[in-house]
């Protein structure tokens, strides 16, 4: 795919940030050297890139874009993100690297390269046609579309930067937003698993046979003229200088390496001049590093102790752990050490002393049994899509992050990158790393203990070579025991090590001492911006915020050093001086908005506590203030340019609620919507900036801590794609109510009002950065998200929420055959609203396999589609709708090839899938009708960008909704199956495959499509529903706007209401319930999400699978 992504990646320059210590900025590096970003040449075994296959790639040169993101003097490096600075935007000092090299795209197999989605026909088009060409597709691996230039190969950096780890999820999600704890839980009760170990799906666990390759997996070789394999990494070409080029999406591809060995230097109003690279890595360890490489992976990865002291040999072990007195043979792969005593079970921080025996291959596992989707139509499982369990041992699965915090696309990764290639699937890593968790263990310790060399934090994954002694699960080095972590707070037992809650525990969350800092945590700081032209205040909205803050000003993250302030602007801007003292608030109005300038700085930030009354008189009495208003013109950039201004010197949140085209001063943009246009099946246009103004304020806001969380209530057009990029690119959150109005659309005012109760009261961590980290041999070239990349590993995060969810691509740049397992962890540094500064880390372990059918037998149906998704949409921006559309059905069609000519052992006629992908080419149908990317459905342009933001920003839970919504009938439930959950009891209707079909008009059906739920009322459902349920005498009397359920007394009321209050608590935001009937006009947006079926310009779900049989046959 796209090495641009369109909401994500946010470049590789801009001010350094404001909370790093000087210690800190030397600790990065092991060696003298002073780069923060510094590469090493490839080491031994390297392995040098794989021609990726290359599903999403450009169908031709793209022409040159309008200047938007143009590459200038301004940025050195090669303009692989729309989230790398801009022209005029203070960055991090690169040179140009490298002679520019030409690109030439790969031509397609076929020679009349065309669309392999066909056009619906009245009937399903013969499996013989020949009319179906091959397109050229895009790549995982990382080969940009045309326009861009291609993305420089990463060679291995140094193992501070080069091994970006994913992070493991906890295992009981937490339902509360909660602050956290002030001391520690009781550790060993923290990690207990959401359910009870399964049986592997048929994955053997024990035995020490080497992997074996399946005979049956042949190696696929492409003939000359197909498409190269997936998932490479970048080509090997050095960085080109900039270039002119479309603009860029949101995914960056890792950076080249700082040839100066100087420390950036900081931005325009930078408070501290200090380094990103070096905020999250921590002080290192007193003294130098002694010359010592890091040691190879050995076979055993397991907790062993070479020859342990008298007293330590008869330790107990660990509960739920295996004894520790059976020795297992040494490894006999070349060690710089001594040999370690092996023990087999020392504990859930130990890996099992040979994963070898963990091959698929001695029984076929449920996820590879062979599913003919042309005969089976019932595919949809009973209950939600569980993830596959990764082939791990089970004391290790047990402690493994939980799937709801951290997932990958592949639960088996393959050795080599080729071996990745033939299967056709994408590598990469889903993250939800501030998730609110009910059992979050919370350490407080002097001393964080990290491997020297590429400071990750030590992990239930580590291997214990004695008491003194452990190994670095990421990149080998051998790294000495701090005394102080010899004692275990939990037992209060010394010379246990390996029984500390940081071994213990795959998610978890330190209290950061003091060298994680240089100036002292910011305070929370909230500034509310606010439109009050005249459409504003007719759509009723201002009333609505200034109640909810009424109501919740109390409630608000903080301590008492919060701060509050208030901006409003229509053609003007008004500040307001709230400062002790003063009778009532005092507006102060700036007329000249071409030189936005602060009236009184030092009263216009608050500390609520002290002025606390203040404002409230002013939320009561704006609303009134602004009611007669006839100011049409609204001046959002100007207004955005003071909010920065108030907060660059301590950073915080800015709120912004905008209801219209910002008309006046910077940032002013003009309607670029033609309503004629919208259900064209031509490429849909201006999905891309129209300005980079929005781009650039944010990457100021980013440097200065400050993030931007844009609300946008409309009936017109607003030019989401031009105005996102403020809360894109500053790590914010964009809000969407189309056609909100206080009177005309009360449905959209209650979700309006829930959301932002959760959003004002919800936990948010303040001046943020995430490092990803992944064993040696692996590496992460594109993120996906909302944030700024400040080097090649370092997210930037001025605010983070506990709503937001990130993904990342990988690629094997290292063979991995001396390794069993990989890991990946991800930390993320945050100031919590208390003032605490914090380190939240996720650690993850998968195995690592030598088959094909591994492989596959391991592949995450949900996380390929959501992770298809966020490339799809770099796709759409950087290239063209119709290219990202052929590009994820060539990704259904690749993956089933492969499958087909390298897994199965016999051919048979049909389209054969494994089980575990068996809902791959549905879920990519349901990609295609998605409003994001559906062709000829009338589908406004800020509805379009906004579905493409929610793909982007939004954890897997949420976005499967939104691509496949869930179905259930709901007329006739029962108690039988229920769930017990706070003394509830909540119905569990079996899903129902999304076709009008298997409605009924006798019945009553409940969609839940993610941001709404529908209720289908069947012209002829049972009356005893209608009166226990709605409450009403007959079908005739269901009004055709009702979006609330009565509360009766009846059983079937109670029942009915349970499973949708249900259904809601399962997310944080708050979807809106239509009743609908077959006169609603609700009932075409109802229609458009039965996925099954054949409309006028898609084609029915069989219909697809045999234009998908058509292909793979060929």
């Amino acid at each position: 795919m796209s090495s641009t992504d369109f909401s994500s990646q946010n470049g590789a320059g801009g001010p350094p940030y404001a909370n790093v210590s000087v210690k800190e900025q030397h600790a990065l590096n092991p060696g003298p050297s002073q780069n923060p970003v510094a590469l090493q040449p490839p080491g031994p075994g390297y392995m040098a890139h794989q021609t990726p296959y290359n599903p999403m790639q450009a169908k031709g040169p793209m022409p040159p874009g309008p200047g938007l993101y143009n590459s200038g003097p301004y940025q050195p490096v090669p303009p692989v993100s729309s989230n790398q600075a801009l022209p005029g935007q203070p960055m991090l000092k690169r040179p140009p690297m490298g002679p520019q090299h030409s690109m030439t795209p790969p031509q397609s197999a076929s020679p009349n390269p065309g669309s392999r989605i066909p056009p619906a026909h009245a009937t399903p088009p013969p499996v013989s046609a020949n009319n179906y060409q091959h397109a050229p597709a895009w790549q995982y691996g990382g080969t940009p579309p045309m326009g861009a230039p291609p993305p420089m190969a990463m060679p291995p950096l140094r193992p501070a930067g080069n091994h970006m780890t994913s992070s493991p999820s906890l295992a009981t999600p937490q339902a509360s937003s909660a602050e956290y704890r002030a001391t520690p839980p009781v550790f060993h009760n923290a990690m207990q698993p959401l359910c009870p170990p399964t049986s592997l799906q048929g994955y053997t666990q024990q035995g020490s046979a080497p992997l074996l390759m399946n005979p049956m997996a042949a190696p696929h070789s492409y003939q000359p003229g197909m498409r190269a394999p997936y998932g490479g990494p970048p080509p090997s070409v050095r960085p080109t200088p900039p270039t002119t080029g479309p603009p860029m999406g949101n995914a960056t591809p890792p950076l080249g390496p700082k040839t100066d060995g100087h420390m950036p230097t900081p931005g325009n109003g930078a408070q501290v001049p200090n380094s990103f690279d070096h905020l999250e890595m921590g002080p290192k360890m007193a003294g130098p590093l002694p010359p010592q490489q890091p040691s190879p992976p050995t076979r055993h990865m397991g907790l062993s102790y070479p020859s342990l002291p008298p007293g330590y040999q008869n330790t107990s072990a660990p509960p739920n752990a295996a004894t520790m007195q059976h020795p297992v043979q040494p490894s006999t792969q070349p060690y710089s050490h001594p040999q370690p005593y092996q023990q087999p079970s020392a504990g859930p921080a130990q890996l099992s002393p040979s994963l070898s025996g963990l091959s698929l291959q001695s029984q076929t596992p449920e996820a590879l049994r062979v599913v003919n989707l042309l005969q089976e139509r019932n595919l949809l499982p009973l209950g939600p899509v569980t993830p596959p369990t990764p082939c791990l041992p089970q004391d290790l699965q047990k402690i493994n992050c939980h799937p709801e915090v951290f997932r990958s696309t592949l639960t088996s990764i393959p050795q080599t990158q080729s071996l990745l290639n033939k299967a056709k699937l994408p590598l990469g890593l889903l993250l939800h790393p501030f998730k609110d968790l009910s059992q979050l263990p919370v350490v407080t310790s002097s001393t964080i203990v990290r491997c020297r060399s590429c400071r990750t934090y030590i992990n239930p994954f580590v291997t214990f070579l004695d008491q003194r002694r452990w190994k670095c699960n990421l990149c080998y080095r051998v790294n000495d025991v701090p005394e102080e972590f010899m004692y275990n707070p939990v037992s209060r037992s010394y010379g246990e090590p390996h029984k500390r809650p940081e071994v213990q525990n795959a998610t978890l969350e330190f209290i950061a001492p003091s060298e994680y800092m240089l100036r002292p945590p910011q305070p929370a700081v909230y500034l509310i911006v606010l439109d009050v032209s005249h459409n504003a205040v007719e759509t009723g909205y201002l009333d609505v915020v200034c109640q909810s803050l009424l109501e919740n000003i109390n409630a608000l993250p903080g301590d008492s050093r919060t701060k509050i302030g208030f901006i409003t602007f229509d053609s003007t801007i008004h500040f307001y001086n709230l400062q002790e003292g003063l009778s009532q608030p005092q507006m102060l109005i700036v007329s000249d908005i071409e030189d936005i300038f602060l009236p009184t700085p030092d009263s216009l930030l608050v500390n609520l506590n002290e002025c606390k009354e203040l404002v409230q008189d002013l939320l009561r009495s704006l609303p009134q203030m602004f009611g007669k208003t006839m100011e049409t013109q609204c001046a959002l950039g100007p207004a955005l340019q003071a909010a920065f201004k108030l907060l660059s010197a301590t950073g915080g949140r800015v709120s912004v609620f905008q209801t219209q085209l910002p008309s006046l001063g910077v940032g002013a943009l003009k309607s670029r919507e033609d309503p004629n246009q919208r259900a064209s099946a031509k490429d849909i246009q201006h999905l891309s900036p129209a300005t980079d103004f929005y781009k650039k304020l944010a990457l100021d806001c980013s440097g200065q801590q400050v993030a931007v969380d844009l609300f946008l209530l409309s009936s017109q057009y607003c030019d989401l794609a031009s105005l996102g990029c403020i809360s894109r690119y500053s790590a914010g959150s964009v809000y969407y109510y189309p056609s909100y109005h206080q009177q005309h659309n009360p449905a959209g005012v209650e979700c309006f009002q829930k959301d932002l109760k959760r959003y004002l009261t919800r936990k948010i961590g303040f001046e943020a950065v995430m490092r990803i980290r992944c064993s040696k041999g692996l590496s992460i070239h594109t993120f996906h998200g909302n944030f700024f990349v400040r080097s090649t590993d370092l997210l930037s995060l001025p605010n983070v929420n506990p709503d937001a969810g990130f993904a990342v691509q990988m690629s094997i740049e290292e063979n991995l055959v001396d390794m069993q397992s990989v890991s990946f962890q991800a930390a993320l540094l945050y100031t919590s609203s208390k003032g605490e500064r914090r380190i939240r880390v996720h650690t993850m372990c998968l195995p690592v396999v030598n088959s094909l059918s591994d492989i596959f037998a391991g592949a995450d149906v949900q996380a390929i589609t959501c992770l298809l998704a966020s490339m799809a949409v770099d796709r759409s921006v950087t290239a063209s709708l119709s290219d990202a559309r052929d590009a994820m059905t060539n990704a259904s069609i690749d993956s089933l090839t492969s499958f087909r000519t390298s897994v199965l052992t016999i051919q048979q006629p049909g389209l054969l899938a494994p089980a575990c992908l068996r809902l791959f080419p549905l879920y990519i149908l349901a990609l295609l009708k998605q409003k994001a990317f559906r062709t000829g459905t009338s589908t406004r342009l800020d509805d379009r960008v906004y579905a493409m933001c929610q793909l982007k920003y939004q954890p897997l839970a949420y976005v499967m909704l939104m691509i496949h919504p869930a179905l259930y009938r709901v007329d006739d439930l029962t108690d039988e199956g229920a769930l017990n959950v706070s003394e509830r009891t909540i119905p569990q209707p079996r899903v129902q495959q999304l076709s009008v079909e298997k409605l009924s008009r006798d019945g009553a059906f409940l969609m839940d499509a993610g941001s709404v739920i529908y209720l289908w009322i069947g012209r002829n459902c049972n009356p005893n529903f209608l009166t226990q349920v709605l409450g009403l005498p007959n079908y005739a009397a269901v009004p055709l706007n009702m979006n609330m359920l009565p509360e009766l007394d009846t059983a079937e009321s109670q029942r009915t209401r349970a499973f949708v209050g249900w259904l809601r608590e399962q997310r944080p935001f708050f979807p809106i319930l239509h009743v609908i009937r077959d006169e609603s006009p609700l009932k075409a947006s109802f229609l458009q999400n039965m996925i099954e079926d054949r409309t006028e310009s898609a084609l029915s779900y069989y219909e697809f699978l045999l234009h998908i049989q058509q292909q793979v046959s060929k």
